[in-house]
């Protein structure tokens, strides 16, 4: 069985780009972990409807505070970090289910 594996991401405002980064690679992992930085549009809606778990995080000027609220949140023994306006072709979904499948056992 393949160690569990966890999608991090930090957003704001991405209503209008989830759909199109998390449609593709959501369902190759094991949870999705996304820290809403102060969204006033429907970001936490559209993260969850992809399954989601979104935690609202005070944005306080520090970017890895926030990479490391969502990696704090993670449950996986791997964490992967995607950009709302990252996008991955076909070939490359494909390419990623096959790479998380290959994971080695969770590092102690």
């Amino acid at each position: 069985m393949p160690p569990r594996t966890s999608l991090t991401m930090i957003v704001r405002d991405e209503e209008r780009n989830l759909s199109a980064c998390l449609g593709p690679v959501a369902p190759l992992f094991d949870e999705v972990v996304v820290v809403d930085t102060g969204s006033g549009d429907r970001t936490r809606e559209v993260a969850a409807s992809f399954g989601a778990r979104v935690f609202d995080v005070p944005w306080a000027d520090d970017f890895a505070a926030a990479r490391n609220a969502a990696l704090d949140r993670a449950t996986g023994a791997w964490a992967f970090r995607l950009d709302a306006d990252d996008r991955l072709d076909p070939p490359d979904v494909e390419r990623l289910r096959s790479l998380l499948v290959e994971l080695p056992a969770a590092p102690d």
